[in-house]
């Protein structure tokens, strides 16, 4: 089988990084062009020791020139920056988007949560959100593939089989998740230069935060009923990880048991979900650097109520990882070639 062409744009932040160390391992991908802008002219090695001696290339700008030479193009940049090169894709290349621009399903809704008008409003509709173990089935369909954000990812795949099979109050939830700071990005360090990042939790984005937006998107498609949730986001003194803590009410006759035998279920031939064992107590430790999801369903003090905890690598299952995921399920790879 030939090897498809890539470019990765946006390639010298922690999730550019991180796509290039899972797509230099992908014996179907040949990494043809990687692009940047402060970083142009410089080698990829830079940014990771562990890149040093591989044959990739030197870091360039971005035209639209480069793709006549490829076929899937990744691109890790600004929220906004994909609608701009998705303007140029032609029919034979596939675009898959780390960032937010076309997670949203409606562009009045990507002006209200990212604050700028979405200038390529009438590709969306060639896009899906992809979240490959719930409707990774239909992206085959699609040319543009969006990746769902971190924290949405350890939300959504507990709690979107527990709509489903209605176990859940849909009323009322408590999404409390705590990030390493590689989440928020190089500029971190520079942001939170004065609030001693490195030994200090942070809440941030209280109320309001960005994923919010995808979070109820998607768990609307799985129930007719009032959804209303709380989400509130961290930033930990750790690089990488991301453990969510979800408290849930049970439907009347539902058991911690019954949950946990649906998720089982939903999940019995995925390869990155595992469902733990009753009251199992997970770390982000357990999961990181792989693209594994760690699911478990601990009781309550009170009998109506369950806590699910969710742990994943918020750089590969919650990013780079979930987009390689996405490339196989899209080109018919083995699903689990490079991850």
């Amino acid at each position: 089988m030939p090897k498809l062409n890539a470019l990765v744009a946006g390639s010298t932040g922690y999730i550019g990084v991180q796509l290039i160390k899972i797509l230099v391992k992908h014996k179907y991908i040949n990494i043809k062009y990687l692009c940047g802008n402060s970083s142009v002219g410089k080698n990829i090695s830079s940014y990771d020791k562990s890149l040093s001696g591989k044959k990739l290339p030197k870091i360039i700008k971005f035209n639209k020139k480069l793709l006549k030479d490829v076929d899937v193009v990744f691109t890790a940049l600004p929220n906004g920056e994909a609608q701009d090169i998705s303007k140029h894709l032609t029919k034979n290349i596939t675009l898959i988007d780390l960032a937010a621009d076309f997670r949203l399903e409606k562009g009045s809704e990507y002006l209200k949560w990212y604050k700028q008008k979405h200038r390529a409003v009438n590709l969306i509709k060639k896009s899906i959100y992809c979240l490959p173990e719930v409707n990774g089935k239909d992206i085959k369909e699609y040319q543009i593939i969006s990746c769902p954000g971190c924290y949405p990812t350890s939300i959504l795949l507990p709690l979107i089989p527990l709509f489903k099979k209605n176990l859940v109050k849909v009323k009322n939830i408590i999404i409390d998740s705590k990030s390493g700071y590689s989440g928020a990005g190089r500029g971190v360090h520079k942001k939170y230069k004065d609030k001693n990042l490195y030994e200090s939790l942070s809440a941030y984005g209280v109320g309001f935060h960005r994923h919010n937006s995808e979070i109820d998107q998607m768990l609307k498609k799985f129930t007719k009923k009032e959804l209303s949730f709380n989400f509130t986001p961290h930033l930990t003194p750790m690089f990488r990880g991301i453990l969510s803590t979800i408290y849930v009410d049970l439907e009347n006759g539902v058991t911690q048991s019954k949950a946990i035998k649906t998720l089982k279920s939903f999940y019995k031939k995925s390869d990155f979900v595992k469902i733990l064992r009753k009251d199992s107590l997970i770390s982000t430790n357990d999961v990181i650097n792989s693209n594994n999801c760690f699911i478990s369903i601990c009781k309550s003090k009170y009998k109506d109520k369950i806590i699910i905890l969710s742990a994943i690598d918020n750089l590969i299952k919650g990013g780079a990882g979930q987009a390689v995921q996405n490339l196989n399920m899209k080109f018919n790879f083995p699903v689990k070639t490079a991850l």
